[in-house]
């Protein structure tokens, strides 16, 4: 099941046309239009107001389509620091542990290409395989 899949669903369980999803998801209605053609991908910001507007759907299966709860951990390594501020290495983040939970159909036959990480003071990195 694809993302866009899952939004249908989400739709179709709260009786939501895509005009009323987009606007109890404070989007515009075009955006929803897109995702569901396939236009266009989800960003992270729709699917963080999905979240907001619906908080009883779990994220795993919104993003992923996780529904196990077998994990997989990576290891994530602190962002380098930004803007010249200087960080005293007793406040910088250390590598932390995150836990995705794969189902077996989210990489049957398919290999990690790229993980992308956002951190709150909206940088990024990219781990490339």
């Amino acid at each position: 099941m694809e993302i866009t899949d899952r939004l249908q669903y989400l739709m179709k369980l709260h009786n939501l046309s895509a005009s009323a999803f987009a606007d109890k998801i404070n989007v515009q209605r075009s955006s929803i239009s897109h995702i569901l053609s396939g236009r266009n991908k989800p960003s992270l910001e729709l699917m963080q107001k999905v979240l907001a507007a619906f908080p009883k759907v779990n994220a795993d299966w919104l993003i992923l389509g996780n529904t196990s709860g077998e994990a997989v951990s990576i290891e994530v390594k602190p962002a380098p620091p930004s803007g010249g501020k200087e960080v005293l290495p007793e406040t910088m983040n250390q590598p932390e542990k995150i836990s995705i939970a794969p189902t077996p159909t989210n990489f049957s036959g398919k290999q990690v290409k790229k993980v992308v990480i956002f951190y709150t003071d909206n940088t990024f990195e990219e781990i490339l395989k």
